[in-house]
């Protein structure tokens, strides 16, 4: 049983169960209210050391297809058919998410077996779809491996894993050819060869793109092929809600995954993306919720360098536009990193160049610079945006390069080849996640993560402009041939009757319209206050003061929260997508702050005034174990798990307490009551 998280994933069983109204939980895991730093050394914990065995799978007999009919039909008629008659269907994989990592790893487990893909929303609303750029990789003679290591390392704060780097750089361009064969059509030069753009942090031009829609043209290719893949099921809107885990000794094993109206069964891959909207302003799509690192993090899997999130410095600022959006975005608008690639320069409102203040980079300096820059810009002069010029290129290039943000502010009466973008740096990418080894695998039996859920080392503390869906790629494929290992080396059976031992959640459709109105304006109140909480003192330049006090908001918040739903009749294993959304913001925010107020230095993304420098003492991985406390709130649980005393519960060996011969050199921290030190106390 493996369940894969953000793109990669094990191959493993699954069973699709569809009840109309129901929703199947798990019911074996451990609550989260508090969490375990560990700085680790890479010599004593390296990203590819550590990591769980792979977990012994048996197959299940699968009853042929889900449908005979058409392609064209096969989708809905095979999530119909489960709604009517209730009816079970067994998958060699499942797939969450459908961004690049979890549609490739679905293209090629579907080679050795049947997939259901499951998506919270339409298929190609992923964050691949919103990413402008393209995807780095190393395909020109005058370019090496080596140099793009470099330039990855040193954007990273020197805190990446070095193999990951390499392994990375190294395989990158045969997985952008492997596109290309699949379909992919990326811009060409007069003389024929692909057209290779430079972004902030590179050496060499060596970014792959179709002019400024590269992530929407990768997800057009991948669900052509996807659609033409007989063996690969998409459920479409179907929420995940956690991870169906048990326990084997020590260890904690992963079943699968418990979606509304999909409970898959063996083995999952959640293709989930990052946690964008735990601030109010971010390029990430609605979906971007931290479902996969919250779900992850309640079955026990360990979480690295969530500290480390990347705004990038340039989305669209509404406020400096002419004409106004008729209402406000979901989703800022971005402004790919290549306009500064391409001689695109940045100026305060009175038009000073300013960038060349803060590194002689200037505007092309990594992100976290350039947005710390922007950031001081703004506090500095009281302004609300800075302006990004590219006007004084040539137009026929301008419109080339960037058709779709030239037609996005056209809507607005704004000319770019003619006039500067108003610009302001926005929530963007998680560098931290579920950490993975060099074949997506983690602590978790079964349990195997790609895509901006995980942390492979690559990104280190800030990630390098166009190597997410270069990561992407990568790590999906690496964690196919695992995953078939794991299938055809399986020597045990699973349990089904495990699964009618786990409690059943289910929608709260008794409580009525009237209060369910209620608890959705309530719960849309909390997500805008906590994303208000998060910007204010978890943004880009942080204190240790502004840490412990949104800390302390963010719990009281959430205390308000679950109180106000349990006060109108919610109940413990209730679930509605806006609520499941809400514990996993709420879940993710604390990770971050938490992570954040562990590390005593100023390193890529993580900027504190407190401690301004880098401290090489500190040039640490930041870990978040597992622990066993069981009064924690209700979106720090598996549904399944109810209080079980007011003190803590140890379960097994590493779901304890320190000893204090575990104190020196790791970093405690308590999410809720929070207490922290070095050494011993």
């Amino acid at each position: 049983m493996a369940t894969g998280i953000s793109a990669g994933s094990s191959q493993l069983q699954y069973k699709l169960n569809v009840r109309k109204g129901i929703i199947n939980t798990c019911r074996q895991s451990s609550s989260f209210s508090t969490s375990t730093f560990d700085k680790c050394t890479h010599k004593d914990l390296s990203w590819s050391n550590g990591i769980s065995k792979f977990l012994r799978v048996q197959r299940c007999d699968f009853s042929k297809t889900l449908n005979e009919d058409s392609k064209s039909n096969r989708k809905v008629r095979a999530l119909s058919c489960h709604l009517k008659d209730g009816s079970t269907k067994y998958f060699d994989f499942a797939v969450i998410g459908s961004g690049i990592a979890g549609l490739c790893y679905a293209l090629e487990v579907a080679k050795h077996g049947t997939v259901a893909v499951i998506t919270k929303a339409e298929p190609h609303e992923s964050n691949t779809n919103y990413a402008q750029g393209g995807v780095s990789a190393v395909l020109c003679p005058s370019d090496s491996v080596e140099s793009h290591v470099q330039d990855t390392i040193i954007a990273g704060a020197y805190l990446c894993d070095e193999e990951t780097v390499r392994v990375v750089c190294t395989e990158g361009p045969d997985r952008i050819r492997e596109l290309i064969a699949m379909g992919a059509l990326f811009d060409h030069g007069e003389d024929g060869n692909l057209h290779l753009a430079r972004e902030g942090g590179h050496s060499h031009r060596r970014i792959v793109h179709a002019a400024d829609m590269t992530g929407r043209e990768i997800e057009r290719a991948l669900l052509e092929a996807v659609v033409n893949d007989p063996n690969i099921f998409v459920f479409e809107h179907h929420f995940a809600i956690d991870l169906l885990t048990s326990q084997d000794g020590p260890d904690t094993i992963c079943h699968g995954v418990d979606t509304l109206n999909t409970e898959t069964q063996e083995v999952t891959l959640l293709a989930s993306g990052g946690a964008g909207h735990i601030y109010p302003t971010t390029t990430n799509p609605l979906v971007a919720t931290g479902d996969g690192m919250a779900m992850a993090h309640r079955a026990e899997a360990v979480i690295s360098n969530m500290e480390f999130v990347q705004f990038h410095p340039t989305a669209l600022a509404d406020e400096g536009l002419s004409v106004k959006p008729e209402k406000t975005r979901d989703n800022a608008f971005l402004i790919t990193e290549a306009v500064r690639g391409d001689g695109g320069i940045l100026y305060n409102l009175s038009m000073e160049r300013f960038m060349p203040l803060y590194d002689e980079r200037a505007e092309l300096a990594p992100r976290d610079v350039v947005a710390r820059g922007i950031d001081d810009q703004l506090k500095k002069r009281n302004e609300k945006y800075v302006l990004l010029d590219i006007s004084h290129k040539p137009r026929k290039n301008i419109l080339s390069h960037f058709p779709n943000i030239a037609a996005e502010c056209l809507q607005y009466d704004l000319d770019i080849t003619s006039q500067p973008i108003p610009v302001v740096p926005a929530a963007h990418y998680m560098c931290g996640g579920v950490r993975a080894g060099l074949q997506g695998e983690t602590n978790v039996r079964g349990l195997y993560v790609a895509g901006e859920v995980a942390c492979t080392g690559l990104h280190g503390a800030n990630r390098l402009a166009s190597n997410s869906l270069l990561e992407a790629l990568v790590f999906a494929r690496r964690a196919v041939q695992p995953s078939i290992d794991h299938m055809r080396n399986s020597n045990s059976a699973l349990d089904i009757s495990v699964w009618d031992t786990w409690a059943r959640p289910v929608v709260p459709i008794a409580l009525g319209n009237t209060v369910m109105h209620k608890m959705l304006k309530k719960t849309s109140d909390i997500r805008k206050e906590l994303q208000s909480i998060m910007w204010k003192y978890v943004g880009i330049v942080r204190s240790t003061t502004r840490l412990l006090t949104a800390e302390q908001k963010v719990c009281k918040l959430e205390a308000e929260w679950e109180s106000y739903l349990f006060e109108h009749g919610w109940e413990q294993t209730m679930v509605g997508l806006e609520a499941c959304e809400m514990r996993n913001l709420f879940c993710c925010a604390k990770l971050v702050i938490s992570s954040a107020l562990a590390r005593h230095e100023s390193r890529g993304l993580h900027y504190t005034i407190d401690f301004p420098h880098l401290e090489e003492s500190q040039r640490l991985p930041t870990i978040i174990l597992p622990n066993s406390l069981v009064n924690g709130s209700w979106s720090s649980r598996q549904l399944h798990k109810q209080p079980e005393s007011n003190g803590y519960v140890i379960n097994n060996s590493k779901n304890r307490w320190p000893e204090e011969s575990d104190w020196t050199p790791q970093i405690y921290v308590r999410l809720e009551n929070r207490w922290a030190g070095y050494g011993r106390r």
